[in-house]
């Protein structure tokens, strides 16, 4: 049997799916054939963000979620499972977070940042396990980060306060990958695979216009430029598809060379 990227028998929820970079993964997805629904809390900010989309009738959709809360992350998954009759896929890329700076972070803050980046994807993992139970093959992708992997390098950051990275984001962030591989473990059994994809320097139109900065993140590159939305989709395609059956427990790092140096 030969395997495909076509996703067209895939029910994918996605969180955070509106967002810088996930507008270009939901889009991805929805381009090989998938039917996705974008969990948030904001459908206003959905509905703007894929005005021009024209699959925006027939195979992507809204569902209110708040990742923070249980109760609603119950809600969600069961009420698309109730609408489709079936859940393939689980991507876990939406975090919220606290809080900045590493000398004068509160308690409260590194909670808040602990709780957004790695409770929220152990919230979600947990109550969508039943639903994938009951496929022959069912998928979960994480999102992680760089710096789950490799610490900050400080030196590029000439205004240290609006570009920092804070340590609960890293250590979350490591923390998730942690977890992918603890529940690729657990589900390998029942032909759920468990992955996370590590994004690299990816940084928002915002950011981008500091253009030092931008350099700087460029040349700590193999291939000299910060990352593209597009560049980082394919991965999410490739893992949510068949043709990664085997694939699990795995961190698959979409960063243009940053951490092999």
């Amino acid at each position: 049997m030969i395997y495909s990227f076509d996703l067209s028998d895939k029910i994918i929820l996605l969180t955070g799916g509106y967002g810088y970079l996930g507008k270009a993964i939901t889009e991805s997805l929805v381009y090989h054939g998938a039917t996705v629904y974008v969990l948030g809390r904001s459908q206003e900010k959905f509905n703007n963000i894929f005005k021009s989309n024209t699959e925006k009738e027939g195979r992507l959709f809204f569902e209110n979620c708040d990742i923070s809360k249980t109760d609603s992350i119950k809600k969600a998954f069961k009420k698309v499972y109730d609408s489709t009759g079936k859940i393939d896929v689980l991507i876990n890329n939406a975090f919220y977070s606290e809080g900045q700076s590493p000398y004068k972070m509160t308690d409260k803050e590194w909670n808040t940042g602990i709780d957004g980046t790695l409770s929220s994807v152990f919230r979600c993992i947990r109550e969508v396990i039943p639903y994938l139970d009951k496929n022959n093959s069912s998928r979960i992708i994480n999102v992680s980060s760089m710096y789950g992997v490799v610490a900050p390098d400080f030196s590029v950051y000439d205004d240290f306060e609006k570009f920092l990275n804070p340590p609960h984001y890293g250590a979350a962030k490591a923390g998730v990958i942690q977890l992918t591989k603890y529940y690729a473990s657990l589900l390998g059994e029942k032909n759920i695979t468990v992955n996370s994809i590590t994004p690299g320097p990816y940084p928002s139109k915002e950011v981008q216009k500091s253009e030092d900065f931008i350099n700087e993140l460029s040349d700590k590159t193999a291939l000299k430029r910060i990352g593209e939305p597009e560049d980082l989709a394919g991965a999410f395609v490739f893992l949510a598809s068949d043709t990664s059956n085997y694939i699990t427990g795995q961190n698959l790092v979409v960063d243009g060379g940053w951490t092999i140096k």
